[in-house]
């Protein structure tokens, strides 16, 4: 990779896109602690072609602006990473067209383009070898041993996402409805939930087929999973089988420690896991049988962290993430551009 030379105390910018929203931090190349952050309540829009950069640049623009006139900034930033779900497979448009666009505004010469599972690999574990998963409405699992990355899982909730929130929903109320139909497997405490949160049974599939939210719709449920899990059974085995998905995925991924290895870390982040024990003990009990050498962790930090962390260590010249064309992608302005105060 091409040095660009330590300049100690210059702005770095780290940048997290979800489905919640743009949000922004502003540090130095040294600096532990963003010196400010910004959130943007819109979240970039997707369309035919991927996430669309233009909608991405006309929110992230005005906002670095205004934080850098706020910390006496000249407009230029020395190096910036961006991380946004759905980068690995919906982000052409991004890579094709933010690194001239950031040059130009603010001189920046080195630009990390990632996904989402990567900063959120890079806030929770840093740059060392490890797992991360990162479970919410969805789940992915990420590893790597700093050579390679190995993905597991994040197919989405028809196809994968096993253990996530829309997967334990989703189970919860097909144990609902078992029990509204009378047939095995059935829970008539997750049917009484249902009925309080969406109405009659019958009506669920009017109200849940048309949306097109329907994996945050389904993810919505799962806290009342975790509720009926202590007296339940049935819903507490589905939280032992989403427990089970989880480690598989952290397994598939976590490199494999070597005699003599120290353990590696399995870090845990995002909203899922605060539904706390109903699943972190199952959870806990299938990590120690499907990974006995690694180190369960929580998330020590958020994909906005953790973008901000790589474009610091691009500003070092100490990335030690291994590149990928399409979960970690750098590229480096072939020379100095101008600044647009446009």
């Amino acid at each position: 990779m091409e040095s660009h030379g330590h300049v100690p105390g210059a702005f770095v910018l780290g940048v997290d896109s979800g489905g919640s929203g743009l949000r922004v931090a502003l540090g130095t190349v040294d600096g532990e602690a963003p010196l400010a952050t910004s959130a943007c309540a819109e979240p970039v829009r997707t369309g035919p072609l991927g996430i669309d950069a233009a909608h991405l640049l006309d929110q992230l623009l005005p906002t670095v602006r205004h934080l850098l006139s706020r910390h006496g900034g000249d407009g230029r930033i020395a190096t910036a990473a961006i991380g946004a779900a759905g980068m690995a497979t919906l982000g052409d448009q991004l890579r094709a067209e933010l690194p001239a666009a950031m040059a130009a505004a603010f001189g920046l010469r080195q630009l990390a383009l990632a996904a989402d599972a990567v900063t959120a690999y890079a806030g929770a574990v840093g740059q060392r070898p490890g797992a991360v998963v990162a479970a919410g409405t969805g789940l992915i699992a990420l590893g790597t041993d700093l050579t390679r990355w190995r993905r597991a899982d994040g197919w989405g909730h028809l196809l994968g996402d096993s253990g996530g929130g829309a997967w334990i929903g989703r189970a919860g109320l097909d144990a609902a409805m078992r029990a509204h139909d009378g047939r095995r497997g059935g829970s008539p405490a997750l049917l009484a939930r249902l009925e309080t949160v969406f109405g009659p049974a019958p009506g669920l599939p009017g109200l849940l087929y048309p949306r097109t939210d329907r994996p945050a719709v389904l993810a919505s449920f799962a806290p009342e999973v975790a509720a009926c899990a202590a007296h339940d059974p049935v819903a507490e085995g589905i939280l032992r089988d989403a427990a089970g998905h989880i480690a598989e995925a952290a397994a598939a991924v976590c490199p494999k420690a070597g005699a003599g290895d120290a353990a590696y870390e399995v870090a845990l982040t995002g909203g899922l896991f605060r539904m706390g024990e109903p699943l972190l003990v199952p959870l806990r009990e299938a990590l120690t049988r499907q990974l006995p050498q690694a180190r369960t962790v929580p998330g020590s930090g958020d994909p906005l962290i953790g973008s901000l962390r790589i474009a610091q260590a691009l500003a070092r010249d100490r990335l030690r993430l291994p590149l990928h064309p399409t979960l970690l992608r750098v590229t480096v302005s072939p020379k100095e551009p101008g600044i647009s105060q446009g």
